[in-house]
């Protein structure tokens, strides 16, 4: 098997990872620019500098690393408050350090334009403004996956015909598992392959949850069924054998109880598989798709100490390690690599992979929201502290409202959280190689 599919899915990904961060990246430093903030630099990536070039008062560049990217808002962190002295323990070093480094960075008389001055509201928008734009790069991918591409939807047309009324929902309906069965209403009644059923029962049928109703209902009467075959109408008349049915859901597929077992109930069996067509979905589907999508990683984040005990668990035991596991870089990477190798259009194989990057951005944007610095949420944290602490104080009537918040006391968090993420990240990147997610 060829390794070049492999290697340009890898790189088509990172030309994306790219992409994404430097316009979550855009997201701070468009806003921040508009409110008046200096930006002294705009860079995608980390570690050595590749490529730089200085217009306006901004540096920007591309590094070596292209895992991430940042942006230079000068003034994060305010003064010391008046008559502070400066600590002399390990933390008390830390915070005052970096408390200097940003004041430095203030140019003599441009100290209106620090980032600290700016309201809360105008805080808020520059520090929501990256995880938003990966918000809306998510969607733009979505839409353009579901409206013009199109979703997997069951139709009512027949593709496949079982042989028999199986014994069983966990029997076979064709083969040895036929022996001494009845057969199938659907090859009794004459229906074939290619056949859309259009109507059951003296009712039009609408779509494939609603005939599966019909067919419930009328389990051990003889039903009419008006099918479209070779353009024209023909009726057939089908008797539904009664018997224990799957539950299925949206998309056919059956729903199983905790035990891993098909949950059924009382119905009728015709005995035929409908075809999955791919069908283009109108505009206003996207955003409930989105919706629904940033809600379960939002989830999958908050319960992410679990997710990667689990990922690492599943990794060095005999446990197989679940598709929807929390994975690294490396295991989206080496997925992406899966994509360009597999044996599918190449149409199909540019959506899967724009339904990756869409899946990454939310991702990106659900993760900036943890409410701890260096993260983005953390920030948004300590805006709305900040605006919190004026509010109460214009609500008691002082008459001096709160500076800014004083953000360099939490360094100490900013460092523990990043070694905790590299920790993570470490843990994750040993998975994805020990035990990758597979979608092969």
């Amino acid at each position: 098997m060829s390794i070049v599919p492999h290697i340009v899915g890898v790189l088509v990904l990172l030309l994306g990872v790219i992409v994404s961060v430097g316009l979550h990246e855009l997201g701070h430093m468009i806003p921040a620019k508009k409110f008046g903030v200096r930006v002294s630099q705009y860079f995608v990536g980390f570690g050595p500098t590749l490529w730089s070039r200085t217009k306006g008062e901004t540096e920007y560049g591309i590094k070596a690393i292209p895992l991430g990217g940042f942006v230079r808002l000068v003034g994060m962190m305010p003064p010391a408050p008046a008559g502070a002295r400066r600590g002399t323990g390990f933390w008390s070093e830390l915070v005052a350090d970096a408390r200097d480094a940003s004041v430095a960075e203030v140019r003599p008389g441009e100290e209106h334009r620090a980032f600290y001055n700016l309201s809360t509201p105008k805080k808020l928008v520059v520090m929501f403004g990256g995880p938003f734009m990966n918000l809306v790069i998510a969607t733009v991918l979505i839409a353009v996956i579901m409206v013009g591409y199109g979703a997997m939807t069951v139709s009512t047309t027949v593709a496949q015909l079982s042989e028999c009324v199986p014994a069983s929902v966990t029997s076979a309906a064709s083969g040895d598992d036929c022996e001494d069965r009845p057969a199938a209403p659907a090859v009794a009644a004459g229906l074939e392959p290619g056949d859309e059923i259009v109507a059951f029962g003296g009712t039009e049928v609408t779509g494939w949850q609603q005939l599966v109703g019909l067919i419930h209902e009328s389990a051990g009467r003889e039903s009419e069924v008006v099918v479209l075959r070779d353009g024209e109408r023909t009726t057939l008349e089908v008797t539904p054998a009664p018997a224990d049915r799957p539950v299925v859901d949206e998309q056919g597929a059956p729903v199983l109880n905790d035990a891993g077992e098909p949950v059924v109930k009382p119905g009728g069996f015709v005995g035929f598989s409908p075809l999955q067509e791919r069908e283009p979905q109108p505009l206003s589907s996207v955003l409930p798709a989105v919706g629904d999508q940033t809600w379960q990683t939002l989830t999958m984040v908050a319960t992410l100490p679990v997710r990667v005990a689990e990922a690492a668990t599943q990794a060095f035991t005999s446990e197989e390690r679940s598709q929807d596991s929390v994975q690294s870089m490396v295991g989206v990477a080496r997925i992406s690599g899966e994509i360009m190798a597999l044996d599918e259009a190449i149409l199909d194989r540019v959506m899967f992979f724009l339904s990756l990057l869409a899946s990454l951005n939310i991702a990106l944007f659900a993760f900036n929201l943890i409410p701890l610095l260096p993260l983005d949420g953390g920030h948004l944290v300590n805006a709305l502290y900040e605006g919190g602490k004026r509010t109460l104080a214009r609500v008691r009537g002082a008459a001096v409202l709160p500076g800014p918040a004083d953000v360099a006391r939490m360094t100490p968090v900013a460092y523990v959280v990043f070694l905790i993420l590299l920790g993570v990240g470490g843990v994750l990147v040993v998975a994805d190689l020990v035990d990758p997610v597979r979608i092969t």
